[in-house]
């Protein structure tokens, strides 16, 4: 049975939901936020760089040269390529810059728990621009009540659930070696820009409702829909950085769980563990106590790491690995550039670019 709480209990729990929901909204972790925008213009510049280099391919031009980094929005095809790689032991040349930064994206979570969502994600980061947004129209962080806000962050598993198991369960591995090499994975980058460059009236109103729900409710696909979120939140459960916080040191301000875009009960907590905790780094940040919160490794090897380095941390670990992937020969496509100018000209639309990925009889290779 539940102890019923004193008043004393019942006064300090109203006073900590009004700092939490309430409190004035503060301004961001100002290195994460030089991070969050140096991650932005790298995207831009490889959208740019994409753009062009497929209308290239639409005159015929064979001679330029395909941002390898456009592969970091092909999650379903960087999981293919990664059952094959365990499976075979061979490195899909097809997409590899994908598989890279998946992997890379993996061993984030593995060590500096959530970072990426949260320091070079552009959807997180435009996500939390929304929420910041939010929170000076409305005054306050908005959040669904307890018990629709937990099954609704079931949806995101349910999804990572569902491609994980069209993935890894239903193909056979004849199909995952079929597909990496099908038309559809080869021109997947292409027909992705042309999504977006002639959006239906669909996909447009399906965005925009995506937006306006992350403004009113912020986070909304991150907390409640994201799969690639829920993935690298279950690794995170094993990363061997956490925040931990000292209760002699804690003063109970609240202020650690008044930044936490995940709504994180820092300040009564030892260690946050949390599959939610993204490594923002926002609640050590407004600590006012130095020694009650920071990020710390295991027991076995305990060290305090600082915002800063863990910023070094963040970038060394996945800028660096894309450096050495580059050096190995594992970051640029194997693809025919005539190929794709080919394909292009036939046009993308056929029954050999079907989504299922299905290898055709005339264009199996």
């Amino acid at each position: 049975m539940f102890r019923k709480r004193t008043p004393e209990e019942r006064q300090t729990a109203a006073k900590r939901r009004r700092l939490v929901f309430q409190s004035r909204p503060r301004p961001p972790f100002r290195l994460r936020t030089a991070v969050q925008l140096l991650s932005i213009g790298t995207i831009l510049l490889i959208g740019w760089q994409f753009i062009t280099w497929v209308q290239g391919l639409e005159n015929g031009i064979t001679t330029g040269t395909r941002p390898p980094g456009v592969e970091g929005f092909l999650p379903i095809s960087a999981l293919i390529s990664l059952r094959h790689w365990f499976e075979s032991g061979e490195f899909s040349r097809v997409h590899p810059a994908g598989l890279v930064l998946l992997c890379l994206i993996l061993l984030t979570g593995l060590l500096l728990k959530k970072a990426f969502c949260s320091w070079l994600c552009p959807v997180g980061t435009f996500a939390e621009f929304l929420a910041r947004l939010s929170h000076r129209v409305f005054g306050r962080r908005l959040k669904l009540p307890s018990w629709l806000d937990y099954p609704l962050m079931s949806l995101k598993y349910l999804l990572l659930l569902f491609f994980g198991y069209a993935i890894f369960v239903t193909m056979t591995s004849n199909e995952i070696s079929a597909f990496l090499v099908t038309p559809y994975n080869k021109v997947a980058d292409i027909k992705m820009l042309y999504f977006f460059a002639h959006l239906s009236p669909t996909s447009l109103w399906t965005i925009s409702i995506l937006t306006v729900l992350s403004f009113v409710l912020p986070y909304f696909w991150c907390r409640y829909l994201c799969p690639y979120g829920a993935l690298i939140g279950m690794v995170s459960l094993f990363s061997l950085t956490k925040v931990k916080r000292s209760p002699a040191d804690c003063t109970s301000c609240g202020k650690c769980a008044a930044v936490c875009p995940s709504f994180l009960a820092v300040d009564l907590k030892t260690i946050v563990h949390s599959v939610e905790c993204t490594g923002c780094l926002e609640c050590v940040e407004n600590c006012p106590e130095g020694d009650a919160l920071q990020v710390s490794t295991p027991r076995f090897w305990q060290r305090k790491v600082r915002p800063v380095v863990f910023a070094v941390l963040v970038l060394g670990l996945f800028y660096g690995g894309i450096q050495l992937a580059r050096l190995s020969g594992f970051w640029r496509s194997n693809i025919d550039q005539s190929e794709l100018v080919d394909r292009i000209n036939r046009g993308l639309d056929g029954p050999d670019y079907d989504h299922v990925g299905r290898p055709s009889s005339n264009h199996q290779e």
